[in-house]
């Protein structure tokens, strides 16, 4: 009964929100309104209107109409749902959305099941293996929407490709909208003081961040920096970073939950399991 009921009040407040935008938004936003997750959609709703997010909009429904996007487009805000704002924990940045069929679902780093694990994540593989001797690789699968729910946000910098075309949908807005995204988290967690975690593989992750930070990093901000997994930087610095383990211990230290980094269903990190069964039974006492 009461799911049922969250499930109406849900309903009522996307036709609440759909009633303050003129006709030409609302079809524009339609899939903002419908498919962003509530916790996001709050904070999120005065970029929609916006200039540049409109202009972004028309670009992108005209693509679509014209081309093969990436990715579907229920798919582009799972971010959202599988990520509330107030869970994030870990931010993960990348750039561009996998443009093959069957691959981008809304994660950066992510592919749909049962896709291959692309180059990059396989080298992450390769670091989790160093990182816990215990982490079961299978290149077979690459979907990680197993961290996702334990707030680690997989967040691309532009959130629509164009199939077969890499970054072609760079540059006409999404970089303004997912900085944004950023800098909500930043400023929320600058003022509760709820640890956050960004993990910067490369430049382009650490240029967006830092442009965010002002130089400035709170103490329950952990920056983690290092090249890029792909293939062609990976052996300069990625490989032996540490910051899975280095992310949990940080986490472990402020008694919070770690992040069980396990992909392959039924396979866990027992030093997880068993750290977070002590967090669980301190936090219940």
């Amino acid at each position: 009964m009461e799911a049922a009921e969250g499930g109406v009040a849900k309903a009522c407040a996307d036709e609440r929100a759909k009633e303050n935008f003129p006709e030409e938004q609302r079809r524009l936003l339609a899939l903002e309104l419908e498919t962003i997750d509530a916790s996001w959609q709050r904070i999120l709703q005065p970029e929609f209107t916006k200039h540049y997010f409109l202009q972004l909009k028309r670009f992108v429904l005209e693509e679509q109409t014209r081309h093969t996007v990436f990715p579907p487009a229920e798919d582009i805000y799972q971010w959202t749902r599988l990520t509330p704002f107030s869970k994030v924990r870990v931010v993960i940045i990348g750039q561009d959305p996998y443009h093959n069929h069957n691959q981008a679902h809304g994660l950066a780093f992510s592919v749909r099941a049962p896709t291959p694990a692309p180059p990059s994540l396989r080298n992450i593989y390769k670091e989790l293996q160093i990182n816990y001797t215990d982490f079961v690789a299978d290149n077979a699968l690459g979907d990680l929407t197993r961290w996702a729910t334990q707030g680690v946000l997989l967040l691309n910098t532009s959130l629509t490709v164009r199939a077969h075309c890499a970054n072609s949908h760079s540059k006409k807005g999404w970089e303004p909208f997912t900085s944004r995204v950023v800098q909500l988290l930043v400023e929320d967690r600058r003022r509760t003081g709820q640890p956050l975690v960004f993990l910067l593989w490369g430049a382009h992750a650490a240029k967006l961040v830092d442009r965010v930070l002002g130089g400035r990093v709170p103490d329950n901000f952990l920056v983690l920096r290092s090249v890029h997994p792909s293939p062609l930087s990976a052996s300069r610095g990625f490989f032996g970073n540490f910051h899975f383990r280095k992310i949990n211990d940080w986490l472990m230290a402020r008694g919070q939950r770690m992040i069980d980094w396990s992909v392959v269903p039924d396979t866990e990190l027992k030093e997880v399991r068993d750290a977070n069964k002590e967090t669980g039974a301190a936090s219940s006492t």
